[in-house]
């Protein structure tokens, strides 16, 4: 009797096979080492069949997609950690010159908050509107592309813009 949380080689390589297309063409990149890769990518399919969604297999997910939006792959720390480590911290994503092999992938700091400190800020904050927004807005200058962050993307998703032809908006 197979466990429903079975994942198949096949089911492995048609998504890492994906999510390295989409990755490259959103001006990201996927880990070189295909092997750690695909391990991390079993874990997107394993979250998946348990929770209904890819929760990042580094991180323990509590099942509510509500509570786990944020580690959702990917997970709303990706970019800020690429800016700073050039890898995310599962080591998913990796930066430009992490894939150009100038920099080592090294372990980095847990950015998400703890279950107390996400509820005690969703408490002080229910529903705030944009005139408290926690982090700037970035403009894309070429086509409009607008984002919340704390820096601007490496790559425009709609028009493939560098980080350069950001401009912050608000």
């Amino acid at each position: 009797m197979s466990d429903k949380t079975e994942v198949t080689g096949k089911e492995i390589e048609k998504l890492y096979e994906r999510l390295n297309r989409e990755a490259e063409a959103s001006g990201y990149h996927l880990n070189p080492d295909v092997e750690h890769t695909k391990e991390l990518v079993k874990g997107l399919l394993t979250n998946e069949k348990r929770y209904g969604y890819w929760a990042c297999p580094c991180r323990l997910a509590s099942g509510v997609r509500e509570e786990d939006l944020d580690i959702i792959c990917p997970c709303d720390y990706r970019d800020p950690d690429l800016n700073d480590y050039g890898n995310c911290y599962c080591s998913l994503y990796v930066s430009r010159t992490v894939l150009d092999g100038k920099k080592k992938i090294e372990s980095i700091p847990e950015r998400r908050p703890s279950a107390e400190e996400r509820k005690k800020a969703e408490s002080k904050s229910p529903g705030k509107g944009t005139s408290s927004l926690s982090q700037p807005v970035w403009r894309c200058k070429v086509c409009g592309y607008l984002c919340a962050r704390e820096g601007p993307p490496e790559l425009c998703p709609i028009c493939k813009a560098k980080k350069e032809r950001f401009e912050r908006f608000m």
